[in-house]
């Protein structure tokens, strides 16, 4: 027999996950996110994941890496242990955020090579200035917003 909070936890994170995954994350993925997040420690293991979801081993071996593949989770193994842990930090968004400069750095990239190859004075060429120089923006948007956010939590 279950517990009202163990019932509450679990209508929490398939209604976060939904949430998410009409955002545009896959719901497996998002499913295992959540759970992840709604998890004292942080962390659990495959097995863990699978009872708690309801799910096959397999479902969750491909959301965890993907989760992976997108740093919103790591794989980790403590010392003695046999088997792998997937874990969220508790900062897990800032770190997602910050990873993602590294994605803008490599579009920016491209769309500049993108944007001579065309010529900017092409509708098509211009266009995909206009995103390179979008992506600049939020670039620079985002790091002012993480410094923004590190001060509020210092100051908490």
């Amino acid at each position: 027999m279950t517990d009202s909070r163990d019932d509450d936890v679990a209508r929490f994170v398939e209604r976060f996950a939904l949430l998410l995954s009409e955002a545009g994350m896959a719901r497996m993925p998002a499913r295992v996110f959540t759970r992840l997040l709604a998890t004292d420690s942080g962390r659990m293991t495959a097995a863990e994941l699978a009872e708690a979801l309801d799910v096959s081993p397999a479902a969750i071996s491909g959301a965890v890496r993907y989760l992976d593949q997108v740093h919103l989770v790591h794989k980790g193994r403590e010392p003695g242990e046999r088997r792998d842990h997937y874990a969220v930090d508790d900062n897990t968004w800032l770190e997602a955020i910050t990873n993602r400069d590294k994605l803008y750095d490599a579009w920016n990239s491209a769309l500049t090579d993108g944007a001579e190859a065309l010529g900017t004075d092409s509708r098509a060429g211009k266009r995909i200035d206009d995103t390179r120089r979008f992506f600049l923006f939020l670039k620079a948007e985002t790091a002012a917003m993480q410094e923004k956010w590190r001060a509020q939590e210092a100051a908490r």
